[in-house]
């Protein structure tokens, strides 16, 4: 009779994620100044609207994706709505990023990769603001995880729709 040893159950080590920044940079940018252009008669309050989307795709080399931020910046004069400047950024970044399953991935590519791009699309909303005639523009920090959020939820929401419309017509 030959004796077999149990050996423990070992706890399964969890995936190394790995991530590295191959590069960033500004994919597009417009900045119009309106008010240098026709000016402004009267005081300036000026009124901001930000609007950011995310956007992520794969590239061709293994596991490397580009993830762009596109910013639009509309500033207004208030009471009026007369234009004082429009800018319009997108600022990508290619990552190679290994040991995420893929459930795990969208989620990561639309949340970290932009929380680490994200400063240096201030910076360089600030420097194109402050350059363009105004004071500089400080972005104040987004909240990637509620920007998901709110995508999955539209596109739940569309989904739902689209299934609505199908049993209807049905």
């Amino acid at each position: 009779m030959t004796e077999t040893k149990e050996t423990p159950a070992q706890p399964q080590a969890a995936p190394q994620i790995t991530q590295r920044v191959i590069t960033q940079y500004v994919r597009d940018m417009s900045f119009e100044n309106y008010m240098a252009q026709k000016g402004v008669k009267g005081e300036v309050k000026p009124e901001m609207q930000i609007q950011v989307n995310l956007d992520a795709r794969k590239r061709g080399a293994d596991n490397q994706f580009e993830v762009i931020t596109k910013l639009k910046v509309t500033s207004n004069s208030q009471p009026t709505s007369e234009p004082l400047f429009l800018l319009e950024v997108e600022y990508a970044g290619v990552f190679q990023i290994d040991g995420l399953s893929d459930e795990q991935l969208l989620p990561y590519l639309m949340i970290e990769c932009p929380r680490i791009t994200f400063p240096f699309l201030r910076r360089i909303v600030s420097d194109v603001t402050r350059d363009g005639g105004f004071p500089p523009l400080n972005l104040e920090t987004i909240d990637f995880v509620a920007l998901y959020r709110n995508e999955i939820a539209r596109r739940l929401q569309a989904q739902a729709g689209t299934n609505g419309a199908a049993k209807t017509e049905a």
